[in-house]
């Protein structure tokens, strides 16, 4: 099991960056995938970035691409997750997730707690 613990969320103006980070212990981190997750009020859980175990593959939401960028840093064991160019509509609870393989694609298994992102327009 892996435990995540997320930072970095809060209120920014639309326009605006935000960088959140999750921490991971437990399993070895640089041998699984990481994904971002995020869920507004009375909407589904949203698959937002996944990157694979050394950063060399990356998959994004179509909404967020070429405004987030999912990276990692296997050494601290944190996986990051920049947010440019904030919209309203990406305000939502965004949550950090790992895998128990290596590769993007594959089913998530321990979580974090969430961090809130509220973007004002």
């Amino acid at each position: 099991q892996v435990q995540l613990v997320e930072s970095g969320g809060g209120l920014v103006q639309a326009g605006g960056s935000l960088r959140l980070s999750c921490a991971a212990s437990g399993r070895t981190f640089s041998g699984y995938a990481m994904a971002w997750f995020r869920q507004a009020p009375g909407k589904e859980r949203e698959l937002v970035a996944e990157i694979n175990w050394n950063g060399g593959s990356t998959t994004y939401v179509e909404s967020v691409k070429g405004r987030f960028i999912i990276s990692r840093d296997n050494a601290k064991n944190i996986v990051y997750l920049q947010m440019n160019s904030l919209k309203p509509e990406d305000t939502a609870a965004y949550f950090c997730a790992a895998s128990q393989n290596s590769w993007v694609g594959s089913r998530y298994v321990d979580w974090g707690q969430g961090t809130q992102v509220t973007v004002s327009s």
